[in-house]
C-alpha cells in the first residue's frame, strides 16, 4: 500500500496558490504538459483515496478542478505562494470577484527569519539610550 501511496504527500494548505502539472494525451497519443495553477479551496481523504480542488479564474469565468492525489496524470505540484486561511473549506471565493477573493500572503519563509535574527530586537534599545539627531539639532539651535 505504501507503494501506491507515492504521491499523496504533497506539501500545500486550503489558500495556498499552486501550479498542478499535467500529462495531457493529444490526438495522435502525443503527451505534453498543462499548467493548471489556481487557489487550493478544499483537500480532502488520505492516501490513496485523497484529492484536492484548485479554482482559478479563466476569461473572466471561475473554473474548478478536482485532482486525485494518486493520479497518475499529476506530474508534479509546485507551490507558488502559501495563503492565510482560516478554514479548511474555501468554497466563500466563488462569490468573490476582483481584490476581495484575494488571501493574505502566509509568511512561512519569513516566520523562520525572523526567528533567527534576535539581532535586530537587540540592538534597538542601544540606539534609543542616546540622543537622536533630531534631538542633538534641537537642542543646537535653541536660543540661549
Amino acid at each position: 500500500m505504501a507503494a501506491q501511496d507515492k504521491k499523496s504527500s504533497f506539501d500545500f494548505r486550503p489558500g495556498d496558490t499552486v501550479k498542478v502539472h499535467l500529462k495531457v494525451i493529444e490526438d495522435e497519443g502525443q503527451e505534453r504538459v498543462q499548467i493548471f495553477e489556481g487557489v487550493v479551496i478544499r483537500r480532502s481523504g488520505r492516501g490513496v483515496s485523497g484529492n484536492f480542488t484548485v479554482r482559478k479564474i479563466s476569461f473572466g469565468v471561475g473554473v474548478e478542478r478536482m485532482f486525485p492525489a494518486n493520479s497518475p496524470f499529476i506530474e508534479k505540484v509546485d507551490l507558488v505562494r502559501g495563503g492565510k486561511a482560516r478554514k479548511g473549506r474555501l468554497y466563500y471565493l466563488r462569490n468573490l470577484t476582483g481584490k476581495s477573493a484575494r488571501l493574505d500572503d502566509n509568511e512561512r519563509q519569513s516566520k523562520d527569519a525572523s526567528a533567527s535574527s534576535p539581532s535586530a530586537s537587540a540592538s534597538a534599545p542601544e540606539t534609543a539610550s542616546g540622543p537622536t539627531t533630531l534631538e542633538a539639532a534641537a537642542v543646537a539651535s535653541a536660543p540661549k
